[in-house]
This record gives C-alpha cells, structure tokens and sequence, in this order.
C-alpha cells in the first residue's frame, strides 16, 4: 500500500467488493444507494471489513449506518485515510 491513498484506489476497492456481492458492476456508481444495489448490512459489514483489509480504515456500525450512497462510502474512507 502507499503513502498516499487515492480516490481511484478506493473506488476500485469498493466496486469490485460490491460487484462480489452480486450487483454487476455497470449499476455501481457513486450516486447508486446501497438499497438499489440490494447490498444489505450482512454485505455492508464484509464490504468494511474489507475496507479495514485493504486501507486500515475502520468503519464503526454507527458509521455504517450512516452510509448511504457508494460515494459515502468512499468519501468516508478518504477522510479517515488521510
């Protein structure tokens, strides 16, 4: 991992755990809601752990909660990367 986490890096990270979980990959968009997507909080926790895997970032279920959009998500693990 580098220094330096980009956003590319992330969104990569994040569409392809999403795309794992069944969505294809086409529907994945930083607007899409997770609810779209059919990701329910079973897939919301892989997906953070994966995060956690992946960046070092640790997403709370409080924080989890709070995520609505692929975007948040990945915003989200910006700021707290940084």
């Amino acid at each position: 991992m580098s220094a330096t986490i980009t956003s590319e890096q992330v969104e990569k990270v994040i569409v392809d755990a999403i795309g794992r979980f069944g969505t294809p990959i086409a529907n994945i968009t930083r607007d899409a809601k997770f609810e779209q997507l059919d990701v329910d909080s079973l897939d919301l926790v892989e997906l953070a752990q994966i995060v956690e895997e992946e960046f070092g970032v640790k997403i709370a279920n409080d924080d989890l909660a709070s995520l609505q959009t692929v975007g948040d998500a990945i915003d989200f693990v910006l700021a707290k990367a940084s």
